[in-house]
């Protein structure tokens, strides 16, 4: 508008000078010798002296003007260019006919094509056989409509591979109201993708996690009752008789189902922990010799340990079967010997580090436990199950699928973070994050002889809301010579400590129960009766508990399901406890 405006204003203000010019010049034609008047000269040329200064004024203006809108011009194709470079997206403009007008630099980050070699070949090569169709489609509607819909397609980069794009068009259209022209906006949606199905896939171990946390829950109380009831029959038969073989199988199936479950529990990451601070090195170094048999002559074991490593806040027993089982699984990947490295060294995850990761993950100071093998190593498909329960890549009967499932369980429940890498052929390294602590190592507890007697003559109370499992618990208790006081929650046991001033030396409770936690009561117990011993047993801690699976000190836990041995032992430790504490 402002350009038609100043072509308009040249051509009047032209016009002006000239019809002023004309009308001195006609007169000054006419005027006959003698009649010269130097009076009508001066006027004439002061007033064409005037058009000329205002044609000249009219002129800088104008110069001014077309100056001003030139640097607006060179603006916006400067802020085009930098748009258009900088953006991550590729943008690209086409004829009707799908030949190439403009296509910005980001084809060149993306798909690795200059500018002439995107000149030389057509688009249509570059789109994936598959979804040409689909593409041609999106344009063809693009043209009727004006905008097209948004697809997904491949395109071939410059060194082969194809590249998932997300596309939109748009048409541009002329003067009569036709679409002259259509701007493509492509979009590398590879990463995102892979991200995507990084958090599909945790959420799918979650949801795998939680079921089979409350199915070796309920499982658990069940292998609790028939463990200890077939003990019970297991004494009564002599060694002699024919159902004696029958009980012992039976007793055998049913501490191998414990462990299932246990394995299953810490995958899903519902297991008791007994966390302490430690250094890695120290339970590496102790494990070296039962690796060097677990894995035989033929595979070499090299121990990387960074003498400076930080300490850990973390279960002893359950980073041994972390090791144990990457140990087991590297072993299975070398059937023709090889070399297994386990590395541990000091490092700090930066903001730039966590960002690969698609789920929060806690910046600050971790130490490193890496296990390095040259075995076989495994795809990308099968890296994205290995964390599941139950899945093997191992022959019928030689993996319960419960190993890596297990690791995974531990490490998340310890606070840290687990990465693996490997190519077909290339081996396999596993990596562990856990949270560095500056903390004292805690010192061991003085050795104390055992008891001669598992037995007892102390007063129990016992709370548990399975009944099947209270039962076969009291009467284990009783034949060793307990006296057994149950309850069936929470409540129930309250109800009772406070109606009753006999003694009551230990409480033994179930952690996860309707109303009163396990936890709630012994604390509400404890500011009662504040020299009664706390025996917890569970399990799994459940979604309630699972952050608060560090216990008070001068409390057991046992894990369930238990056998009668197990039951008496940790009964009688925790009693010899207090009476020790009492005494000093």
């Amino acid at each position: 508008m402002r350009e038609w405006w100043l072509s308009w204003a040249a051509i009047a203000v032209t016009l002006v000078l000239t019809c002023g010019i004309a009308s001195f010049a006609f007169p000054m034609l006419e005027i006959r010798e003698g009649d010269f008047d130097t009076t009508m000269m001066r006027v004439a040329a002061r007033g064409l002296i005037g058009l000329v200064l205002l044609f000249d004024v009219y002129v800088v203006y104008q110069q001014l003007q077309i100056h001003r809108m030139r640097h607006r011009l060179w603006q916006r194709e400067e802020l085009f260019r930098l748009i258009s470079e900088s953006a991550a997206d590729m943008i690209a403009v086409v004829d009707v006919s799908g030949k190439r007008i403009y296509n910005s630099p980001s084809y060149q980050k993306v798909l690795g094509y200059t500018p002439e070699d995107l000149q030389k070949i057509s688009s249509r090569e570059q789109i994936h056989p598959d979804d040409l169709q689909k593409v041609m489609e999106a344009a063809g509607e693009a043209r009727k409509v004006g905008v097209g819909r948004r697809i997904e397609y491949r395109m071939r980069h410059k060194d082969g591979h194809w590249v998932l794009l997300e596309s939109t068009a748009s048409a541009v259209r002329d003067s009569k109201g036709e679409v002259d022209k259509l701007v493509i906006v492509n979009r590398d949606i590879g990463e995102r993708r892979r991200l995507e199905e990084q958090f599909r896939q945790s959420q799918k171990m979650d949801a795998i996690g939680r079921l089979s946390g409350g199915v070796a829950h309920d499982f658990n109380n069940l292998l609790g009752v028939i463990i200890g009831y077939t003990e019970i029959v297991q004494e009564g038969v002599a060694e002699g008789n024919p159902l004696r073989p029958s009980i012992d199988q039976i007793l055998k199936a049913g501490k191998r189902a414990a462990t299932l479950t246990r394995q299953l529990l810490a995958f899903s990451r519902q297991q008791v922990l007994e966390p302490k601070v430690l250094f890695l090195n120290s339970v590496v170094s102790d494990m070296e010799k039962m690796l060097h048999r677990l894995i035989g002559e033929d595979i070499a074991l090299n121990t990387l340990l960074d003498p400076e490593l930080g300490k850990v806040r973390a279960d002893q027993g359950q980073l041994e079967q972390v090791i144990m089982n990457f140990t087991v699984n590297a072993r299975d990947a070398m059937p023709e010997g090889g070399k297994l490295i386990i590395e541990t060294k000091n490092m700090i995850m930066d903001e730039e580090f966590v960002r690969r990761y698609p789920y929060p993950v806690q910046p600050g100071p971790y130490v490193l436990l890496k296990v390095t093998d040259t075995g076989i190593g495994m795809d990308s498909a099968t890296q994205q199950r290995i964390f599941e329960p139950f899945f093997t890549t191992k022959e019928k009967g030689k993996g319960t699928g419960l190993g890596l499932s297990t690791v995974y369980g531990v490490v998340k429940q310890s606070g840290g973070y687990i990465d693996v890498f490997s190519n077909p052929g290339e081996g396999t390294t596993f990596a562990v994050y856990l949270p560095r602590v500056n903390e004292n190592v805690q010192a061991e507890k003085p050795y104390t002889d055992p008891s001669t007697s598992l037995r007892g003559t102390e007063t129990i109370l016992l709370v548990e809301d399975e009944e099947n499992l209270r039962t076969l618990a009291r009467n284990i208790l009783e034949t060793l010579g307990y006296t057994v006081y149950e309850a069936g929650n929470g409540k129930e046991a309250l109800e009772f400590s406070g109606t009753h001033d006999a003694p009551v030396h230990l409480l033994l409770t179930d952690i996860v129960m309707p109303g009163i936690s396990g936890r709630v009561l012994a604390k509400q117990l404890l500011e009662r009766r504040p020299n009664i011993g706390i025996v917890y047993m569970s399990g799994y801690t459940g979604q309630t508990v699972g952050e608060q699976a560090v216990f008070e000190e001068g409390s057991h836990f046992i894990q369930k399901p238990f056998t009668r041995e197990t039951l008496a032992r940790k009964i009688r430790d925790a009693l010899d406890a207090l009476k020790c504490t009492r005494v000093s």
